[in-house]
């Protein structure tokens, strides 16, 4: 009876000991009070879309949700034995943004930039969750001050959070860097800025996975420019029998634009949100720089009809219908 009692002072002191370090760490980091304006949102929302939207994140399925929970039990488990250690921080935050916290994992990126400001990890992070929340010029300030960070240093992989079927990392840290770099510029309808991201992007992209994500919004780049040419050059290393791991969206594209898919193939049913956007932005996409604006917009609306509004292509429809209705 004793043992019990004393077991169930130590989980209820762990409990408590978590929830403590959860508060710390979702403090506004010192001196950026104002790092994530706080809106006057619904409880559970954590952004307002481009168009007037309050974006709350879906409820995953209760697998899913208890998976995601333990994830992020054992991330604070870790940051808790090895508060100082970088690497400790960053999966907190990713963590909590995998749960749909996205300001919360903001702050943690906060705290991981003022006590780690030479990492270029925080600032990576950080700028892939402001483009989240449609905070485009603070995603593009973190992106460029992590590319100063690691101008002239080897590159790492990067461990992937939900890692794919072979078990084997895709990316890595500066190709994730100039990656979100172009995309925030390309949400920001900078174009110009977005092919310069994205052609330091091509130069680490040099596996199948990552050859297939660049070449993707680099082509829809270049189209948007009226860069047809080199747009059509961008899609010859492009083919079927390519071993891309887990970029199959966009490879499906790629092929789509050679003309070897044909668009009503990749609209079908979808359960992946993530990907369901992605591909039906592409064509979407398509349509309307090939000058069919009434069925790009049918398509892009539809996307907005969904619940993944995280998704790169929700936001770029999102984005693309805010600018036309704006004029811009």
């Amino acid at each position: 009876m004793i043992a019990r009692n004393d077991k169930s002072r130590r989980g209820t002191m762990k409990t408590i000991l978590s929830l403590l370090l959860l508060l710390a760490l979702t403090a506004c980091a010192q001196g950026e009070p104002d790092i994530v304006p706080l809106e006057d949102l619904p409880d559970g929302a954590q952004a307002i879309s481009l168009l007037g939207d309050t974006l709350v994140p879906p409820t995953p399925s209760a697998q899913a949700q208890a998976r995601l929970e333990q994830n992020r039990a054992e991330a604070m488990a870790a940051f808790d034995s090895a508060p100082y250690d970088p690497e400790a921080l960053i999966w907190v935050g990713r963590r909590e943004a995998y749960l749909g916290n996205y300001r919360t994992a903001i702050r943690v990126f906060t705290k991981g930039v003022a006590e780690h400001p030479d990492d270029a990890r925080m600032y990576r992070h950080r700028g892939h969750r402001f483009i989240t929340i449609r905070m485009f010029d603070r995603a593009i300030a973190d992106f460029q001050i992590a590319a100063e960070l690691t101008e002239g240093q080897a590159d790492e992989v990067e461990p992937d959070g939900a890692p794919n079927a072979a078990g084997i990392p895709t990316s890595t840290l500066q190709f994730n860097i100039y990656y979100h770099l172009g995309l925030a510029h390309y949400l920001d309808g900078d174009f110009d800025a977005a092919l310069a991201a994205y052609r330091e992007c091509m130069e680490r992209s040099d596996i199948p996975d990552r050859l297939v994500a660049t070449s993707h919004w680099m082509y829809m780049t270049l189209r948007r420019l009226g860069q047809d040419d080199e747009a059509a050059a961008l899609l010859e290393p492009i083919h079927a029998d390519l071993q891309v791991i887990e970029n199959d969206a966009y490879h499906n594209l790629l092929l789509m634009y050679k003309g070897e898919i044909p668009p009503e193939d990749l609209l079908g049913p979808e359960e992946d949100a993530v990907q369901s956007a992605t591909v039906a932005y592409g064509v979407g996409n398509w349509h309307y720089y090939n000058g069919r604006t009434q069925e790009a917009d049918r398509i892009l609306n539809a996307i907005l009809e969904g619940e993944g509004w995280a998704a790169f292509g929700f936001i770029a429809a999102e984005a693309d219908l805010y600018r036309r209705e704006a004029g811009l």
